[in-house]
């Protein structure tokens, strides 16, 4: 029977995207946040919507940045000093997925929602999101050819896949003719062909409107508890009070698995720490840039750019570490011209949910009713709208798209 009433937890892209597509099947929704919505994960993130770097995360190279973490504090991976028993258990699993086979098969999956990234949010801005998405090649800038193996041999297994990328390759001289702010550090880009970026702080906030506008409900400042199957629905316990609703959806990013593992979900997850921050520059950017031995990706911001990168191992909820912006500044200031890295501003520090096999949770859970959209890692603004689409289907009318088997959260 369909649901006449869901309830949200979570209001980042993924959770608004879920309720946006329930409205579509006249269902009632509202969406809970434990702060403001859209100032999670999504609100740290650089934007890209890129499918040709919509990939798996655990691959060969992150055992070496893993071992690389541990003995340089300068790493843009960061791993605390002692591992507690859950990112222990997080880290020796990830690393049993380590492998190019596993890779290759993960990417499978992924270049099945990949292909239809473009066309969620396309569905989203037609229906009348109030919000701008803008078509762009990324730039991957590096020191010399010999730096650019990496992400080569990744795009290529991409491409393997069958999903469709194209690249130029870019002598130092044209890569600085494509970004006019890159310095003569940079001897070699490859220009990815046919990505998309957008501001997800100003998409979330438009999604969050568009949600109330259509008779939604999105309610901040709340603390969820616990979630249960009582009598032919579900409560959801909340510091404000309870919610009844007929379904839940699980979306509540870094600190799902509080939520979910008494529900059948036990792949193991744990909050990925992403930082970032804004600084002025002295022309805008000219379009997304990515440098993958900094491990930072830059977004253009109008006069200023938003700069991310470290992924650091660290409970979701402990302090920002002002050694990790140095870092990151550190890395790119040799290779970024005209930036004013003295004006660091809007410092930020959240948890990307991620989950150990790097595939998303996306689907019913072992309880009925209760539903799952998490572990996307750093692609909770990529495949949002994707994840709302296919999971509002299946809650609406029973369907199961093949890539919802695929993304099982009791598998």
């Amino acid at each position: 029977m369909r649901p006449r009433r869901v309830v949200v937890i979570g209001a980042g892209m993924v959770g608004l995207s879920c309720a946006w597509s329930l409205q579509d099947y006249d269902v009632e929704v509202e969406v809970l946040d434990r702060g403001r919505a859209g100032h999670g994960a999504s609100w740290g993130n650089a934007g890209f919507v890129a499918p040709a770097f919509t990939v798996p995360l655990p691959e060969p190279s992150i055992l070496r940045y893993g071992i690389r973490a541990v003995l340089d504090r300068n790493s843009p991976v960061r791993l605390p000093v002692r591992a507690d028993q859950e990112l222990a258990r997080f880290l020796l699993r990830m690393t049993r997925h380590c492998t190019w086979p596993q890779w290759k098969r993960a990417m499978a999956g992924y270049r099945g929602l990949n292909e239809q990234i473009f066309e969620s949010f396309d569905a989203q801005l037609s229906a009348g999101v109030p919000a701008e998405i803008h078509e762009a090649d990324v730039l991957a800038a590096f020191g010399d050819v010999a730096a650019a193996a990496g992400l080569h041999h990744e795009l290529a297994g991409v491409a393997a896949s069958g999903q469709r990328v194209e690249v130029d390759l870019l002598s130092g001289a044209e890569a600085k003719a494509a970004e006019p702010l890159l310095t003569d550090r940079i001897g070699f880009a490859m220009r990815v062909r046919g990505q998309r970026w957008l501001d997800p702080v100003a998409y979330t906030a438009a999604l969050a409107e568009h949600v109330r506008d259509r008779g939604g409900q999105v309610t901040e400042q709340v603390n969820v508890t616990g979630v249960r199957r009582h009598g032919g629905g579900v409560v959801v316990e909340c510091s404000d009070g309870r919610r009844e609703a007929d379904a839940v959806v699980l979306a509540n990013g870094a600190w799902l698995p509080a939520l979910a593992a008494e529900h059948g979900v036990r792949m193991p997850q744990f909050g990925g720490r992403g930082y970032s921050f804004t600084v002025p520059v002295r022309q805008p950017l000219a379009g997304p840039l990515y440098f993958p031995g900094a491990r930072s990706a830059l977004a253009p911001r109008g006069d200023r750019v938003r700069v991310t990168g470290v992924m650091e191992f660290q409970r979701p909820d402990a302090p920002l570490d002002h050694r990790a912006i140095a870092t990151i500044i550190r890395a790119l200031r040799p290779l970024l011209t005209g930036a004013d890295w003295d004006r660091a501003e809007h410092r930020w520090v959240g948890a990307r949910p991620l989950s150990a096999d790097g595939i998303p949770l996306v689907g019913p859970s072992a309880t009925e009713g209760v539903y799952v959209a998490g572990g996307h890692g750093m692609w909770g603004v990529t495949l949002g709208p994707l994840t709302g689409r296919m999971l509002a289907e299946h809650i609406a009318t029973g369907a199961m798209p093949a890539e919802l088997a695929w993304l099982d959260p009791t598998r």
